[in-house]
């Protein structure tokens, strides 16, 4: 599961077939771009150990290369994006795919990418057809300019149908497996465990319903349709234990039983620094005991299901 150090240390994962090593925590770009700390940031993130950089073209991917300049390129992971950048969004052609590595190298400063994600597409038809984004992707990895292919998606059924084309070497899902939803564990798990995907578990934190703020039932409601808000219970509950809900949140997503890694996305410093202590502040397992008694959500431990152990 992990090379053994210190236990305030993160862990380093296995990711599928991709061959990479990254710490078990990411770190996002979704809020971190327009910071005033971005730099600093994520300097911070790899001081704290910190190894996989997720961007968005379009969004400052210069602050990448700035506070990444004079970094050995080998001791970090650049994950970009097709279907971000302002000017061409939700572009999912295949020149577009080229324009949009090219720009997110330059901006970057780097002759590589070790991961690029298309980005929530529309539908996932046209971005697999000849010529189109996914096709353009599979050259760019036969030339090196990229290393790993992926989707960052909600849709289960589009994850699955890229991963059986066997284009996928990772996938990126969100919201579906937190606290509140584990829907992606019986959809999304399988069949990474089986073509050997490695998954980006993004949201732990439910888009700020687990971070220790409380929770808003009806924001929850619109985050899963159809089912019963839990988030305000799960908070009071934890007020009541003494316990840190963000704790609780990040690290259960860590146990998931599958390759993978949580990504967070902070805003500032200050919520760096949260998500790494919250990653490696270690959680009394009486405390899962009386989390699963109460709300039905048992933490499984990665290996249970064929992650390795």
């Amino acid at each position: 599961m992990k090379d053994e150090g210190d236990m305030n240390t993160l862990p380093i994962r296995s990711f599928g077939r991709t061959g990479m090593r990254p710490a078990a925590l990411a770190l996002g770009a979704a809020y971190l771009h327009d910071s005033e700390d971005t730099v600093e940031a994520i300097h911070l993130a790899l001081n704290l150990g910190i190894n996989y950089f997720d961007t968005y073209p379009g969004h400052h991917e210069e602050k990448w290369g700035i506070a990444l300049e004079g970094v050995p390129r080998s001791s970090y992971y650049l994950q970009a994006k097709i279907g971000t950048h302002p000017d061409r969004k939700k572009d999912f052609s295949g020149e577009t795919a080229y324009w949009s590595v090219e720009q997110s190298l330059k901006a970057m400063k780097t002759d590589y990418l070790d991961a690029v994600l298309v980005h929530d597409p529309i539908d996932i038809e046209e971005p697999l057809r000849k010529g189109y984004v996914f096709d353009v992707l599979c050259k760019l990895k036969e030339e090196g300019v990229i290393r790993h292919i992926g989707l960052g998606a909600r849709s289960h059924d589009w994850h699955v149908r890229l991963i059986e084309t066997g284009i996928s070497d990772l996938a990126l899902t969100f919201l579906d497996y937190t606290l509140i939803n584990q829907s992606a564990a019986s959809t999304i798990f399988p069949i990474a465990r089986r073509q050997g995907v490695g998954l980006i578990l993004a949201s732990a934190q439910g888009m700020g319903l687990l971070t220790g703020r409380v929770p808003d039932p009806e924001r929850e409601r619109g985050m899963y349709p159809g089912c019963e808000p839990q988030a305000y219970q799960m908070w009071a509950w934890c007020r009541e234990q003494g316990v840190s809900i963000r704790h609780l949140a990040i690290q259960f997503c860590l146990a998931a039983p599958v390759d993978s890694m949580v990504m967070v996305g902070p805003s500032n410093m200050q919520q760096v620094q949260e998500a790494c202590e919250a990653a490696t502040s270690p959680v009394p397992e009486e405390v899962w005991q009386a989390f699963e008694a109460t709300f039905g959500v048992k933490r499984e431990m990665w290996g249970d299901e064929g992650g390795e152990a």
